[in-house]
């Protein structure tokens, strides 16, 4: 049977398609996994993405085969690499999946960065211009700023040369922290992005726990494990005969504010009561 339908995950970093398995091959079904990281950084999302099959009671090698794609940060790749997986015989045509909304919650981010460094003029913005919302992303943060009384740079970059002299060029500028936005470039080298805040001594707040858990300071976003979680849910629903159709776009609503202290005091930062307690988890 030539049938394939699909389900995204949405603001995210990934796509899985359960793809019907041709007559003349095992009844087994098979799923596409288009991933805009790459392997090494996200095996986290993956190991989340399996439990959510677990729990619709899917197991890969088992009951299910799993097809991995990996664009490595680089957006020219997804339409080559969802091709491969799709091919032209699809007929689905039905979309849902988990939304992250990661770019909506600069103003959250900014208040954030002003409690935790309150003596803060101007904060830098980095962002990837090859992002298809770049531009409402950054008109988001210029209101977001404004509303705390905050001066805001924007540092676009979307190769390695210009991250590394995005944050050269914040030092020099005095830029006194900086939001990261949520960006597959930028999530695929957080070791990077994380290494140059602490050179040039910037206080950073990241879309994801990933980067705090590399050593960075502050993040505050959606969990990417319960959204891939969800998305690995959702599609042993429609494995199990469900209709993408008849399937709610899921909004995540867990949100997490991580604190990382050694971070803190490596920036010469005292992390308020206030911030620890409303931290989701504080690593010390």
């Amino acid at each position: 049977m030539k049938r394939r339908e699909f389900i995204t995950v949405l603001g995210g970093s990934a796509v899985a398609w359960p793809l019907s398995a041709r007559a003349q091959q095992p009844t087994m079904p098979v799923i596409g996994f288009l991933q805009s990281g790459s392997l090494a950084a996200t095996a986290h999302t993956r190991v989340a993405f399996h439990s959510g099959l677990r729990e619709g009671g899917y197991v890969e090698g088992q009951n299910v085969g799993i097809i991995y794609r990996y664009a490595d940060g680089q957006y020219d790749r997804l339409p080559s690499l969802a091709a491969d997986l799709i091919s032209n015989d699809v007929v689905g045509g039905n979309l849902t999946g988990v939304a992250f909304f990661a770019a909506l919650l600069g103003a959250k981010q900014f208040g954030l960065l002003r409690e935790l460094v309150p003596n803060a003029v101007t904060i830098g913005m980095l962002v990837n211009p090859n992002f298809p919302d770049a531009p409402t992303t950054v008109a988001d943060g210029q209101t977001a700023a404004r509303a705390e009384g905050l001066e805001l740079q924007v540092f676009h970059t979307s190769n390695e040369d210009e991250l590394v002299a995005a944050f050269a060029d914040m030092g020099k500028r005095r830029i006194d922290a900086v939001v990261v936005v949520a960006d597959i470039f930028f999530d695929s080298r957080r070791d990077q992005v994380v290494a140059l805040a602490s050179r040039h001594t910037i206080p950073a707040i990241y879309p994801w726990r990933d980067y705090v858990m590399a050593g960075g300071l502050m993040s505050y976003g959606t969990s990417l494990t319960d959204g891939y979680r969800q998305a690995g849910n959702y599609v042993a629903r429609i494995l199990r005969g469900a209709q993408p159709s008849d399937l709610p776009v899921v909004r995540l609503t867990q949100f997490e504010l991580v604190i990382n202290l050694q971070a803190a005091k490596a920036l010469g930062l005292t992390v308020p009561t206030t911030l620890q307690v409303a931290a989701d988890e504080v690593i010390e």
